[in-house]
């Protein structure tokens, strides 16, 4: 197996957009400077959490090139760039790659229903192919939840034995722990993130490399300290509290609470902004959550100035 570019924890990074729904790239530099001064490892953004798929393609590429030029480590960012439009999707990854991203988020092209395990590979093949650079690095993106349709394990070995130093890992956000373990099981050494913090212990002691998850947004730090004391005594307990945080957070659609925790910590209402079909929580909603996670020892990052 190649060697991994990424371990540890990363959020895929909340997208801010000013009232007009335009992405705000000052704002998203900032805070991506945040999450790793509060414990991430490296940034997943233009994932599911990014409403990804709510902008164009065009929109994903300016703010990347926006949050590099404003010192954002390209090495330490894993930018989505699946789409279901191959020339779309092969535009992204060949952008990443050429601006020194360490590796790409590649969602299977999720449109279309009851595709095969060959569609699915002929697509993947095209993009590798078509970037045709040495310096890709693919993880796969496994979320059937949102796509329908998920990466089989017959998929994956295929694509790996094909293109040992491009599909170096996988992101799986299925929220079933038996297809994790699985994973790990049938290809050790393989870059297998947990989609969620839920799994992250149990993911550890499986041999995988770290987690991906939604919450990293709002509690980095905590999830950290579990990543860095996942062989402690205290693991399970450290697990438990990160746990309940994210089903604290989880009583209200995912991306409008966790930007509603951002407005309430920052005293910045733009936070709340998401684009349709997303609905934004109202302020108060985000005050109660917030008083509801400090609760559990969760307070948010310490935002750097935009």
């Amino acid at each position: 197996m190649a060697i991994q570019a990424f371990t540890g924890v990363l959020a895929p990074v909340l997208t801010p957009f000013d009232r007009d729904l335009r992405p705000n790239a000052r704002k998203l530099a900032a805070f991506c400077k945040s999450l790793l001064a509060q414990g991430c490892t490296a940034l997943a953004p233009f994932g599911t959490n990014s409403e990804a798929n709510s902008m164009s393609v065009e929109e994903r590429i300016e703010l990347l090139d926006q949050i590099l030029a404003a010192g954002i480590d390209a090495k330490k960012l894993m930018p989505g760039t699946g789409a279901s439009a191959l020339t779309d999707a092969v535009r992204a990854t060949r952008h990443a790659v050429a601006k020194g991203c360490g590796g790409v988020l590649l969602l299977p092209p999720f449109y279309y229903k009851n595709m095969s395990d060959e569609g699915f590979y002929r697509f993947f093949a095209e993009v590798i192919e078509r970037v045709g650079d040495a310096r890709l690095k693919v993880y796969l993106y496994h979320i059937p939840p949102q796509t329908i349709q998920g990466l089989s394990r017959d998929l994956i070995e295929r694509l790996i034995k094909a293109y040992p130093a491009a599909v170096v890992g996988i992101k799986d956000s299925s929220g079933d722990w038996n297809n994790t373990a699985a994973l790990l099981k049938r290809f050790p050494g393989f870059g297998t993130f947990a989609g969620s913090d839920d799994f992250l212990l149990a993911t550890m002691r499986g041999g995988g490399v770290g987690c991906i998850t939604a919450t990293g947004n709002v509690n980095a730090r905590m999830i950290r300290k579990l990543y860095d004391a996942w062989q402690q005594p205290d693991a399970d307990q450290k697990q438990a509290e990160i746990s309940t945080v994210r089903k604290t957070v989880q009583r209200h659609p995912m991306i409008p609470a966790m930007k509603a925790l951002m407005a309430a910590w920052s005293g910045d209402q733009d936070w709340l902004n998401v684009r349709p079909p997303f609905v934004p929580l109202s302020a108060e909603q985000g005050r109660a959550l917030a008083a509801d996670v400090a609760k559990l020892g969760c307070k948010g990052p310490e935002m750097v100035p935009a």
